[in-house]
């Protein structure tokens, strides 16, 4: 990774712009360096100089004594560069050169903190899919930072309300601007953590979300990028043990004109203005480009805490929306060559997506940017990953999804992003779209079958138990061959999108009323169970067993091979009273009440997650193969029923069979560890329950003779008694509930410091 605090002076005499102090109440780590004063530019229009420049690196690139412009357009006549003063005064510079489609120029006078735009000129014919407007101001596709947000008057949009013909009024007072940034940046000591897959756990987190309501954090830092980098963040990450936080979009977005009309924003950020620019409103100080500098700080921070960053990305489409929406970015600049017009009809957009439109996969400048633009999160934000909304679209090249697709092979081939850790949502909404188990072998994915499968086995659903022991597994029915492994599959039990776990236990049906949409939005078929009273109630008993239930979904979870993704709040019962698609709701409802946290579920969650982090049965590397290991009876895996006996193949198919047991032997394990050694691990037994009565389990006669100790029962909040028990022994599993027991093995490796 680029340290660019030894490359602080790139012109011989001109240095990097001064470092100054951090305001007083962000508090960080030590030894985070402080970001560089950005440098406020005051141009008069005749000390403009203009000079060629170069085309490559596309967009605004600040070398420490001026800034190259540069803008691909296939279908520009004429491209204006515009600069705004404090008082947002315009000043017009047409790029000089056009070289390979780009317009291009180099102006030593600006400097980082300068707000810009562009202006293109060419043909206006959206029957043809050409749709250039001068009246328009451009963001910047390649910008790094971006200030303000759209007002949604009438002027960003290219025709007129209530009538006919073209809009040609000016829509500069009205949108973003975007902002030259000042690249350099003390890194320091920062590098990659590269934690195998495997032993990654996961925490779907959104910036603002997550630390709005902490009044441990300073007010002017809550919800924001330093807000999730502050002591009191990390720590809470670090008390619970996930290793990774992925980052619901933090690409700059907008919010959408209709949720503004209702009072609503646009809160998850699938809407993307920008993609090498952090989003502005999670900065702390956003008036020239900060948030950017702030960001950086964050990664330093987690990374300092051995905590990775990934980003969940959406290069799928952008905010523009179909032909009735704004003119911002890309539709002005060259309609045709970034979105998929329709075939005959192309003032029309294909849209794969359900947003409007699809960016255009199959034009080498789309796929330069999206490259590009991965390439920049790693190499210049540090970050370790990026989870791919509705990744299908990506891999759309004339209509069908095609697994072999360009953006795979360049991802494959490319020496930076294919060392990152890669994940897809491996579905959208054209046909064809769902493709769970078809992405290429270095690539995982979110597993919407282990979601769908889990929740059933847990609300009492008949025939589920080969689908659970199928996802237990590490869904082999869908990543085995191909080159494979269990972390293939990200196993999740809920996301953003849909219940939490709180209200995944206490509510049947969904109430999205707050959305505006009358309860139309958001899915119905939640595969939910309110364990016999909907939403809030005062009834221990329903109390009782939606803890119980959590407990139970999180024991499954965190002990499934592959790789466990938690929702941010989760483990301290956040609610959001039912809504199970708060797209929109940038307030409480989505927020984490610090005030009103689950501390029996936090440590409950922190005991699962430090087991599975400990014991590499747990996060094996290679599928189970159901085979005897060397020197014993015993093999790798294996399944019994209630009364002890190993599980039949008609076993598996009765209707009302809703428990069974499952060992994991610690001998079996076929990869060895990180120094060659072959690992071993203590065996575990585990116990699921979901029937509605409780049941009397025989550990099996067929494990030995050494005793097991019950070390997980989700009956209890807390921890066990531990009991011990020598197999054959029989011990009784309260209804709706599981059991972990475990045993030492001699020849387990006990590193002591």
């Amino acid at each position: 990774m680029d340290d660019f605090s030894s490359r602080a002076t790139t012109v011989p005499g001109v240095e990097a712009p001064p470092v100054t102090e951090l305001p007083a109440d962000l508090v960080v780590p030590a030894q985070m360096e402080m970001p560089p004063e950005p440098v406020i530019s005051k141009i008069p229009r005749e000390q403009l100089d203009v000079w060629p420049g170069k085309p490559f690196p596309l967009g605004a690139g600040y070398d420490g004594a001026g800034t190259n412009f540069s803008l691909f357009s296939e279908v520009a006549t004429r491209v204006e560069l515009c600069l705004f003063d404090d008082k947002r005064k315009e000043t017009r510079v047409p790029l000089p050169e056009i070289t390979a489609n780009c317009w291009h120029g180099y102006l030593p006078s600006v400097r980082p903190g300068q707000r810009y735009g562009f202006r293109v000129h060419g043909p206006w014919a959206p029957e043809k899919g050409v749709r250039c407007d001068p009246s328009k101001l451009l963001l910047d596709p390649y910008g790094k930072a971006f200030e303000g947000q759209v007002d949604w008057n009438e002027s960003v949009f290219g025709y007129k309300f209530g009538g006919e013909g073209r809009n040609r009024r000016n829509s500069a007072p009205h949108v973003p601007r975007s902002v030259v940034v000042n690249p350099f940046f003390q890194w320091g000591n920062d590098r990659s953590i590269c934690r195998p897959m495997n032993e990654t756990v996961i925490y779907e987190v959104h910036v603002k979300g997550f630390s709005a309501k902490n009044p441990r954090i300073p007010p002017s830092l809550r919800g924001t990028y330093a807000g999730l980098a502050h002591p009191e963040s990390i720590n809470h990450l670090k008390r619970l043990g996930v290793t990774a936080v992925e980052l619901m979009p933090v690409h700059q977005f907008i919010h959408d004109g209709h949720l503004i009309e209702k009072g609503l924003r646009n809160y998850w950020g699938y809407n993307t203005l920008g993609f090498f620019a952090p989003h502005n409103e999670y900065g702390s100080s956003v008036h020239r480009g900060e948030q950017v500098q702030e960001f950086k700080m964050m990664v330093k921070a987690l990374h300092e805490a051995g905590i990775e960053v990934i980003l969940d990305v959406v290069y799928n489409h952008t905010c523009e929306g179909n032909h009735m929406g704004p003119t911002l970015c890309w539709k002005g600049i060259d309609n045709a060559s970034y979105y998929r017009p329709v075939k005959d009809a192309p003032q029309y957009y294909m849209d794969y997506t359900g947003t409007g439109n699809s960016l255009n996969m199959r034009h080498p400048h789309v796929m330069q940017m999206i490259m590009d633009s991965l390439r920049y999160w790693v190499t210049e934000m540090h970050v370790d990953g990026f989870r791919f909304d509705l990744a299908s679209v990506l891999a759309r090249e004339l209509h069908e999804v095609d697994r072999l697709a360009t953006f795979f092979h360049l991802i494959q081939q490319d020496p930076v992003i294919s060392q990152v850790k890669l994940i897809a949502e491996p579905w959208d909404v054209g046909d064809g779209g769902y493709q769970v188990g078809n992405f290429p072998p270095q690539w995982s994915e979110w597993n919407g079958r282990y979601r769908d499968c889990v929740r059933d086995f847990w609300r009492g659903q008949d025939q589920t138990l080969p689908q659970f022991a199928d996802c237990f597994t590490g869904s082999s029915s869908l990543y085995w061959g191909n080159g494979r492994r269990p972390y293939s599959s990200i196993n999740f039990v809920t996301a953003h999108d849909g219940f939490t776990l709180h209200d995944l236990v206490s509510y049947n049906e969904k109430h999205n009323e707050a959305n505006g949409e009358e309860n139309r939005d958001g899915e119905s078929h939640n595969r939910s169970w309110n364990c016999g009273a909907e939403g809030s109630t005062s009834d221990a008993e329903v109390m009782a067993l939606r803890a119980q239930q959590k407990r139970n979904m999180l024991v499954t979870l965190l002990f499934s091979q592959g790789v466990p993704m938690l929702v941010h709040g989760d483990e301290l019962g956040r609610t959001q009273n039912g809504n199970n698609n708060a797209y929109c709701q940038d307030n409480e409802i989505s927020y984490i009440d610090w005030e009103k946290l689950d501390y029996e579920l936090l440590d409950f969650t922190h005991r699962l997650i430090d087991l599975r982090l400990q014991h590499p049965v747990f996060r094996r590397r290679r599928w189970f193969q159901g085979t005897n290991i060397r020197g014993t009876d015993l093999t790798d895996i294996g399944w019994f029923r209630p009364d002890g006996s190993q599980m039949a193949d008609g076993d598996w198919n009765a209707p009302f069979a809703k428990s069974l047991g499952v060992f994991l032997n610690g001998d079996g394990i076929p990869s060895p560890d990180c120094r060659g050694f072959r690992m071993r691990d203590d065996d575990f037994f585990l116990v699921f329950n979901a029937h509605y009565e409780s049941i009397k389990f025989t550990l099996p006669a067929e494990l030995g003779s050494r005793q097991f100790t019950c070390i997980v029962d989700t009956s209890v909040a807390g921890t066990p008694g531990r009991e011990k028990l020598t197999p054959g022994a029989t011990f009784d599993v309260v209804a709706r509930s599981s059991q972990v027991w475990t045993r030492r093995n001699p020849a387990v490796r006990r590193w002591t410091f």
